[in-house]
Parts: structure tokens; sequence; C-alpha cells
């Protein structure tokens, strides 16, 4: 991504929607609308101060708590991320990490999925980390290389993490992904022996980062991180009814972060 919003930030909004197909055991289908924010980790601060109605490790009706994310803790996020990469055998060199997220609305934060950008000193894109969150309050990072010049980027791993109640943790990711522009789309398919068993997407775009824009956007979908919470949850009935039974869940990861080596990407 290249560029820099009305407003002066390489941060960005997203608007869009995120459509979910189950098609095993029972066919389920989802769609609702959502925001992300794209965050430059190195604006945080300067947003704090001049972007009216965001805030950061502080309340106010949208902002981003570092410990929402990485390592679950007080310590720069860029520290966490470098010491990922750095056991990946790669490093950004100083250059720019951007996170694509849902911040918290008036102070309540839940994310499924967030995914991290990250570009070296040239500003190219050399790694993504895709950051799931669970309902149990577990999380788990993916984190893939990225070939120069790739476009769209895809990428496949063994699923290690349980997210889904419905759902055993076996099986492969793929994805897909556009990464951050005047739009950005991320398309996931989880698949076993049998074939998919579900696809999940999201698509946005780009809005203007400012205290106007953000309050738009506010009002345009109020509440939203509880209502994704809330909405998952709703869903869970829905399949019970439809007759799924929970699956056991597995102890998480020993590793916080799954690194997939350059040769199991496709």
């Amino acid at each position: 991504m290249t560029g820099e919003t009305a407003g002066g930030w390489r941060s960005r909004l997203y608007a869009g929607s995120v459509f979910h197909r189950r098609l095993r055991p029972r066919r389920h289908e989802l769609r609702y609308g959502v925001f992300y924010m794209l965050l430059d980790l190195d604006e945080l601060d300067g947003l704090d101060r001049d972007l009216a109605g965001f805030a950061h490790n502080r309340f106010a009706p949208v902002s981003f708590y570092d410990r929402d994310h990485g390592g679950g803790d007080d310590r720069p996020l860029r520290q966490w991320l470098e010491g990922q990469l750095q056991r990946a055998g790669l490093s950004v060199s100083g250059g720019r990490v951007e996170l694509l997220t849902m911040p918290r609305i008036f102070g309540y934060a839940f994310n499924p999925l967030s995914i991290w950008f990250c570009r070296d000193g040239n500003d190219r894109l050399i790694a993504v980390l895709y950051e799931v969150r669970n309902t149990f309050g577990d999380r788990h990072c993916y984190l893939f290389p990225v070939e120069p010049g790739e476009s769209p980027i895809k990428q496949r791993c063994d699923k290690a993490f349980y997210v889904s109640p419905f759902m055993a943790v076996d099986g492969e990711y793929h994805f897909r992904l556009v990464e951050p522009g005047a739009r950005v789309s991320l398309t996931i398919r989880e698949s076993d022996e049998e074939g998919v068993l579900l696809t999940a997407s999201f698509a946005g775009e780009v809005r203007p980062l400012s205290a106007a824009g953000l309050a738009v956007t506010l009002l345009r979908y109020p509440l939203l991180t509880l209502k994704v919470a809330a909405g998952i949850h709703w869903e869970a009935l829905k399949l019970l009814a439809k007759g799924l039974r929970f699956r056991a869940r597995p102890a998480a990861p020993a590793s916080p972060v799954t690194v997939i080596s350059p040769g199991y990407r496709r």
C-alpha cells in the first residue's frame, strides 16, 4: 500500500462485509457489515494526539490497546513482532508494520482475525501474520513469508488452532489475500480430506481516516465489536438447531505462533 489518506495518515479505514459459507455437515451462510482499521504502528501515538475520537492504550469511542494483540501484554507491538520475524529468519529492518484489525468500540474488543503486513526498509512486503482469536479467549498466529511482487498473495498451511466448537483441529487453510490499497480482500478456505468445509471472506473499500470519517463509520456500524461477538453466539445457536454438536476443545498449540516455511505455501 502506498500513499496517505486525506488527513495525512498512512493508516486507513476499510468498510465492507464478512461472508461465511459452511458446506458440511449442514449448509449454513451468514453475511454482516463491518469496518476495519489499517493502523501503521509508527503512527499510533500521533493518531492518539491528533485524531479526535481515537486513543491508543486509553479509553475513547474508538481505541487500540497493544495488549489486545501480539503477546497479550504491554510490550511494544513492534518489539513482539520483530521477535517472531527473527524466529522465521526475517527482518523488517525498520520498515513499516501495518495491522488490519477491528478496534475497541467504547472499550469493548473482539477480533476473530487480524492481519499484520510486515515491510522491509525498502517498503517491500516480506511477511504476513494472521492473528486468530476464538470466543474462549485464546489466540494463535500463522506467520508466512511473502515473495516479492506476489499479487494476489496465495498461501496455505495446516490448521493448528481450535476456532469453531463445531469443527475439528485438522485439515488445511488456503488464503487468498489482496493487500490494502483502494480495496482490501481476504478469502479463507478450510478443507479436509473430503474437500472444502467452509469459506470465509472479507472485502472492504477504503474510507477517509479523519474525525468526521470515524464518526460517520461509528454511526454506520454502532457497537461493532459487541455485535460481532453476539452474532457468533447467535449463529452457534442456529447450528445447534441444525443438529451440529460441539467438538472437544484440545489444548492450545505449545507455541503462540506457527511459522510457515516457504516450501509449504501453496
